[in-house]
């Protein structure tokens, strides 16, 4: 069945409805801004809730709602440790970033490195900040026009342009307000909308089949192993990785991106601002929990109904087309017979001692998927024209939403996944607005200028920053999974700029010079160990920051030293 047949005049209602709402009222309410405190600070008037909202929103991109749930469903739950550090991250900041940032009453986090070190650090450290938040953004509007160009069947380029103009229209009118009122929307219609997609799930499920036994079912396909303790580098996702790699990443994400200090910038006291994240803490990694949760149940819903060999449409499309059809179809009719093998042992009641046959019958599944693959990567390879893209992990969700869904609710659900892709590419475009603004433009210009204009100058870089994230967008093509794309570049430069900030926080004697030297070293060496492919990619927040704190101390130590002016002198 086509996806675009699914989609109903109801679904077009719902889903507009929704958008258009989001960007109108975001738009009103801030639509008085008149100086730079208001568009860059948001009046530095935000109550908690409206912050952990804010700053669950902008990490929550439609990759989380797209790419999550496919991760789950090939890979199991073990995912959910990449966030085992957050909480703790969340408190350090809390302890140490915000009351500084406060009381230096800084609008970047970037500002601070000036008075502790110099001009070029600042500029260093900001500069880091925008390749990677501005590539970032290029794959959050990418993401959602995926989604789109399988259900209407319309080219990537049209939808790129029109999600990245939908955001930029609020973002450049209204600055901060404009993004912290509209995510409290966007969250409420999030939230609804995985708790209505879990629930469709389990009651499309046979009738005999509980949750418990669902979780069971999941369990026998080793989908359900939520903890690895193993010491493993070959292994991305353990408990160690988590708690080490992944606490390093939150940090620098959390305490040093601009995208997300300006949420907690906009907080009415430290306090508000410290509750702000605390709540992101308690309830984040419970939520990706559940998305997770959710990817696998959609595993558990498609042992007892058919899947495609591969989820991605136009994969598909491409291999009935070409000379590959009739090979790619045998291994979809034992795909088949797998599925109802699989099928008569769940359906027949499912025992212990018959795992091991479901997990051979997995295995067989996933050679014939690897097959599959393999012939439509030899399909992309001939077509010089556009990508064919055999990965399918970030089409699973999808696929199920249109082909299971009623009426009404398939809207609601794309509308969950754009509210999404709106909320996190708003906060990022404002935040490379604000940096670009504040940390380049406005410490370089030597004339006075008025608050009006650098208020002006802020709407002209977000909507330069759009075109650059909707330019991004159009030349992008799949990585391995998008949420682990998002994640890598983060990993590339987030561990340098952390270990920046904490040498500013803590190490006194370390000076402007050695901590720009140290990270530009510290860059290069973190490009070429992921090129090289040496480490995990979480580990390279550890390794950067590590690097960089090390590197500038060493060179601090053979800097010749100012001497100290004698008293005659003084």
């Amino acid at each position: 069945m086509e996806m675009a047949s699914k989609l109903h005049t109801v679904d077009w209602i719902v889903l507009s409805i929704t958008l258009l709402f989001i960007v109108a009222y975001g738009t009103y309410v801030t639509r008085k801004n008149k100086n730079v405190t208001d568009y860059i600070k948001g009046g530095s008037d935000s109550k908690w809730w409206t912050i952990g909202l804010s700053v669950m929103a902008t990490q929550a991109s439609a990759i989380t709602f797209l790419s999550t749930p496919g991760q789950a469903f090939h890979s199991g739950m073990g995912f959910v440790q990449f966030y085992f550090g957050l909480p703790i991250a969340m408190v350090i900041i809390c302890v140490v970033f915000i009351p500084i940032y406060h009381k230096l009453k800084v609008y970047t986090a970037y500002e601070f490195l000036e008075g502790r070190f110099d001009l070029k650090t600042r500029s260093l450290a900001a500069i880091l900040f925008l390749i990677q938040r501005g590539l970032a953004a290029g794959i959050t509007i990418f993401a959602p026009a995926i989604i789109l160009s399988a259900v209407l069947g319309w080219d990537l380029l049209t939808l790129n342009v029109i999600i990245g103009f939908l955001v930029i229209i609020y973002t450049v009118s209204g600055g901060t307000k404009a993004v912290n009122v509209t995510q409290k929307q966007q969250m409420i219609v999030i939230f609804c909308g995985m708790l209505i997609a879990f629930y469709m799930i389990m009651s499309q499920l046979p009738a005999d089949i509980t949750f418990t036994k669902a979780l069971k079912i999941a369990g026998a396909s080793g989908k359900m192993e939520v903890l690895d303790f193993s010491f493993d580098l070959n292994n991305r996702y353990t408990v160690w990785t988590g708690i080490l790699g992944g606490t390093f990443l939150m940090l620098s994400y959390f305490g040093t991106d601009q995208s997300q200090v300006q949420r907690y910038l906009s907080g009415k006291s430290v306090r508000e601002s410290q509750l702000g994240l605390i709540f992101n803490g308690l309830l984040k990694v419970p939520m990706q929990f559940f998305i997770l949760l959710i990817g696998v149940m959609v595993f558990v819903f498609y042992q007892f109904n058919p899947s495609p060999l591969n989820f991605n449409p136009g994969a598909n499309i491409e291999v009935v087309k070409s000379k590959y059809a009739n090979e790619y179809q045998q291994l979809q009719d034992e795909h088949v017979k797998i599925e109802n093998s699989k099928k008569i042992l769940f359906s027949n009641g499912f025992q212990p001692e018959e795992k091991q046959q479901i997990l051979d019958l997995n295995t067989r599944d996933l050679a014939l998927k690897a097959k599959s693959k393999a012939i439509i990567d030899k399909i992309d390879e001939e077509n010089t024209l556009e990508k064919i893209e055999s990965n399918d992990k970030d089409y699973v969700f999808i696929h199920f939403i249109l082909n299971n869904l009623p009426r009404g609710l398939i809207g609601l659900l794309l509308a969950v996944i754009l509210s999404a892709a709106m909320s996190s590419t708003a906060s990022e475009l404002n935040a490379l607005a604000s940096t670009t603004a504040m940390d380049l433009y406005k410490r370089n210009v030597k004339k006075e200028r008025s608050e009006t204009h650098f208020v002006k100058a802020s709407k002209w870089f977000t909507l330069v920053w759009g075109i650059v994230a909707i330019s991004v967008a159009c030349i992008a093509n799949l990585f391995d999974n998008l949420i682990q794309l998002v994640n890598i570049i983060g990993s590339i430069f987030y561990g340098n700029v952390l270990g920046i900030f904490l040498l500013a926080f803590f190490i006194k004697f370390v000076k402007g010079n050695a901590v720009f030297i140290a990270a530009l070293i510290t860059q290069a060496i973190i490009i070429a160990v992921y090129f090289l492919d040496w480490l995990p990619y979480l580990w390279l927040n550890l390794l950067g920051c590590a690097l960089v704190m090390g590197t500038a101390i060493l060179i601090q130590s053979f800097l010749p030293k100012k001497p100290k002016l004698k008293l005659s002198e003084v």
